[in-house]
């Protein structure tokens, strides 16, 4: 299986100049722990940084920084992590696990944003997986014990 059939498609960004006060506000909105940070160019939305709640908590809050002085673009980070539609969901999950990070932006071909995979839609395919992994020795049970009367 491959990121591109379970990323979502749906992603919540924004532009480097954003205030960090507004994108708290879009997170809320939208449900979200993170906003991509994108430059709009002639193919489309690039990726260029990721800001998640707890950089915002962390890095301006805490520290007594005012978020509606602060954009985005100060507070991203510029080390974004990303994976390409054909990567398969365990390769994507290996990168994860191995950066530390628990959100990754998904990139069509042409290096545009398709989406954004999280540790949260790994975990519903890993949990879809296991239960048709218990269904079919649930089955092989029943037939089992059929079989025998």
């Amino acid at each position: 299986m491959n990121v591109r059939e379970i990323c979502n498609r749906t992603v919540v960004v924004a532009k480097r100049d954003v205030v960090l006060s507004e994108a708290a506000y879009l997170m809320r909105e939208h449900h979200v722990g993170s906003l991509v940070i994108v430059d709009e160019t002639k193919k489309g939305r690039v990726p260029a940084g990721i800001v998640t709640d707890r950089d915002i908590v962390v890095a301006v809050v805490a520290e007594g920084v005012d978020p509606r002085k602060i954009a985005v673009g100060d507070v991203m980070r510029p080390e974004l992590v990303t994976v390409k539609e054909d990567v398969s969901v365990f390769d994507a999950l290996r990168l994860m696990r191995g950066r530390g990070i628990r959100r990754v932006p998904v990139l069509a071909a042409d290096g545009t944003l398709a989406g954004i995979i999280t540790v949260d839609d790994l975990l519903e395919i890993v949990a879809e997986q296991l239960n048709e992994l218990v269904r079919a020795i649930a089955t092989e049970q029943s037939r089992e014990t059929r079989d025998r009367k």
